[in-house]
Parts: structure tokens; C-alpha cells; sequence
């Protein structure tokens, strides 16, 4: 990714994102509610119009034909069928992946939705609709999954129990980039990329960013990180 531009409106949204993540490994892109990291992530997955810039995933332009059976994504909505069961929507999803009955299996135990698998999604709470989501990206065999804020609205068990499980793909060779704007799931990532208003701030380790500000938590570090930033605007240093 170098010099990625993207307007939406009319206004510039993100301004000349450079970066690039490794494979095999948990990327948190994180930064507060509006920053652009669902736009950064759209454009990623090749929904989102680019204005300007370079960008490839797994080598490949955003969005093409290449990539359908590579990359899996969840957006910040439901993005399933209410009116099919759980286990309907993952072997829709995985028959247009070519993936298996035992791939649904397991996908829907990831998401610790099995003893629900029956049941229609009009039916399930929210959160449990999210993971029905997350379940249909993860059928098949992704080496990218694009996760906007996976996490939000779970109770702190499942949350746990699917950081494990992105853990666990991580180390079999899946790249996660995921997004967030509860800092402290930053110490679960492996690299940090953090936004604030449509630009990269920072990219570091979760324990490079607490030495470079000296913080004891990511919160405190990310907003040490912003004052500097502020501070040499405020004096006409370049940001």
C-alpha cells in the first residue's frame, strides 16, 4: 500500500496511507470511531473506489477474481440472510468457495455458535448474528481475513475465545488485519497500524508502542502518541 488516497462525498477521507503487513500475523488497525479504518478497509477488500495510489493484497489488485477464495470479510453489519439458520448462510458461504460440510463444522464452532446452528438468524441476539457473520468468512481456507471491529458487542468469554481462535490461524500462515477502537485488544496483535483522522499515525509492535511513549497502557500510549503529533503541528513541524 503507498500513497493511498480515497474521497467519499466529495471530501477526502484518507490522505496517502503507505504501509505494508507481513504474512502470517495479526495487524490491529486501530484508532477512534470515524477515523477511516472501515473506508481503509473497504478499499482493501475492493468495495471502495481508489483515488489515487498503489495497493495490492496477496499480490493482487483490490477486488480481483484472484482473491474471491483468498479473502474473507466481515463489515461492522450483519451481512447474512435473517431468514436462513445459521448453518444455511455457512454453506452458502462455502459452496461458493468450494469448501465442505466439515469447513462449516468447523467455522460455526469457532464461533462458538453450534448449539445455535439450527436456528434462524432473525431469531439469534445481535451479537450472536455478528458471529454468524464471522462464521461465514471463515469457511473455506482465507490466507486474508478482513475483520471490522469483530469484536464489538460480545460478551468478554467469546471475545477471548476468538482472539484465540485468530491466534490460532496466525500461526497456521492467515494474515488478520483487524480493526478496533477498544486499545486494549491492541496487546493481542502481533503490529499496530494506528489512524486518527484519515492518516497513519504509527505503524509499531504493541511493545514498541508503550517504549516510544513510556505509557503503561496502549490508551495512554495512543493519546501520548496524539499530543506529540498535535504539539508539532502547533509548531509547523511536518505531522
Amino acid at each position: 500500500m503507498a500513497g493511498l488516497v480515497v474521497r467519499r462525498g466529495g471530501r477526502r477521507v484518507l490522505h496517502g496511507l503507505s504501509f505494508a503487513v507481513g504474512s502470517g500475523s495479526v495487524v490491529g488497525l486501530l484508532g477512534p470511531s470515524g477515523c477511516g479504518k472501515t473506508t481503509l478497509l473497504r478499499s482493501l477488500v475492493g468495495v471502495q473506489r481508489i483515488e489515487s495510489g498503489r495497493a495490492r493484497v496477496l499480490g493482487q489488485p483490490p477486488g480481483s477474481s484472484a482473491l474471491r477464495d483468498q479473502v474473507g470479510y466481515v463489515t461492522q453489519a450483519v451481512s447474512v440472510y435473517r431468514d436462513l439458520t445459521v448453518a444455511q448462510n455457512v454453506r452458502y458461504f462455502a459452496a461458493l468457495q468450494g469448501a465442505g460440510a466439515r469447513d462449516v463444522a468447523a467455522a460455526v464452532h469457532a464461533v462458538g455458535l453450534t448449539d445455535q446452528a439450527d436456528q434462524r438468524v432473525e431469531r439469534l441476539s445481535g451479537g450472536q448474528a455478528s458471529r454468524a457473520s464471522l462464521a461465514c468468512a471463515l469457511v473455506g481456507d482465507p490466507q486474508l481475513l478482513v475483520l471490522d471491529e469483530p469484536t464489538v458487542g460480545l460478551d468478554p468469554v467469546t471475545r477471548e475465545s476468538l482472539w484465540t481462535y485468530f491466534r490460532s490461524l496466525a500461526d497456521r500462515g492467515v494474515t488478520l488485519l483487524v480493526s478496533s477502537h477498544v486499545m486494549d485488544e491492541a496487546s493481542r496483535c502481533d503490529s499496530l497500524l494506528l489512524m486518527r483522522e484519515g492518516r497513519l499515525v504509527a505503524q509499531l509492535t504493541p511493545a514498541e508502542l508503550l517504549r516510544r511513549t513510556g505509557a503503561s497502557t496502549p490508551d495512554e500510549a495512543f493519546l501520548r502518541i496524539i499530543r506529540e503529533q498535535d504539539t508539532r503541528e502547533a509548531e509547523g513541524e511536518p505531522a
